[in-house]
């Protein structure tokens, strides 16, 4: 996939919002999406994430401004994954604050920001660049002079949106470790595995922790994954160590993991974490 700028910035009346009412264009206008469409969407510099992209000539990427404008929407207002793509299909605030109303089909599809913060965690653990906490520290004045309109964003500073989206990569690492191993246990019929790990071998269930999963904090949902680690682990012990899967696993918990005072958390930079030999995709 390769780099191209979206010049798709202006907004016109002419376009979708034409249907609306002149009372809803009115309020749209009055919106948080109003300030995001005129200040936020404009001052995402996207020429900095060019280099998470294939330098050859091949299908162009999805435009990243209104890739990093729907993840910062979607950190402010508590979405989901699957929230933001469907919200950005039906909601006309959403499509004027990312500049999309004169779009024939919205650019997000299910898989589009999982995609993105892949890319992002792969070239941060490689060169120790991260992009997400550079753009949003340079628009962090103007998402906060937007937040001040609206009572309903969440109260988050800048650094929490961009660890926020970071830590989502970090997590979905892990928990697709943790959903190969178990997968080749249960094709091996490995009498340990509990339904609480079962449930990682369904497709499905990443979708519902990564893509519709809403009201469970970040920190919650990242002990759950570390919890079923542990539990992971003391079934495998030493059995599997020749297997491929388990091998990945164990690089990954070690790798993105400290035990401490007996429980397990995720390491932070001041434990060294990003190194360029690091685990970045067990499917590779």
């Amino acid at each position: 996939m390769s780099f191209r700028e979206n010049f798709n910035q202006q907004i016109s009346m002419t376009d979708n919002l034409s249907a609306l009412t002149t009372r809803e264009q009115n309020a749209l206008k009055n919106s948080w999406a109003k300030i995001f469409a005129d200040e936020v969407f404009p001052s995402i510099d996207e020429k900095r994430f060019s280099v998470i992209y294939s330098e050859k000539d091949s299908r162009p990427n999805t435009p990243v401004n209104v890739i990093i404008g729907a993840l910062i929407i979607k950190e402010l207002f508590g979405y989901s994954d699957d929230d933001m793509v469907e919200g950005l299909m039906l909601d006309s605030r959403l499509q004027y604050a990312l500049h999309t109303t004169s779009f024939e089909e919205q650019p997000l599809s299910d898989k589009t920001l999982s995609r993105f913060r892949k890319r992002c965690y792969e070239h941060e653990t490689l060169h120790n660049v991260d992009l997400y906490r550079d753009c949003i520290k340079d628009l962090s004045g103007k998402i906060a002079k937007m937040m001040k309109i609206n009572g309903n964003i969440k109260r988050m500073d800048s650094m929490m949106i961009e660890a926020n989206i970071r830590l989502l990569s970090r997590m979905e690492l892990i928990y697709t470790c943790i959903s190969k191993l178990v997968s080749y246990l249960m094709k091996r019929t490995e009498p340990g595995i509990t339904d609480i790990l079962k449930v990682y071998a369904n497709p499905n269930n990443y979708n519902q922790v990564f893509h519709h999963e809403k009201g469970v904090g970040m920190e919650e949902r990242i002990q759950k994954l570390l919890t079923d680690s542990d539990q992971l682990l003391e079934i495998c012990k030493t059995t599997y160590e020749d297997v491929t899967e388990y091998e990945l696993f164990i690089r990954c918990l070690s790798e993105q993991t400290i035990v401490e005072n007996g429980k397990r958390r995720l390491r932070t930079k001041e434990d060294a974490t990003m190194d360029s030999s690091s685990l970045q995709n067990p499917s590779d």
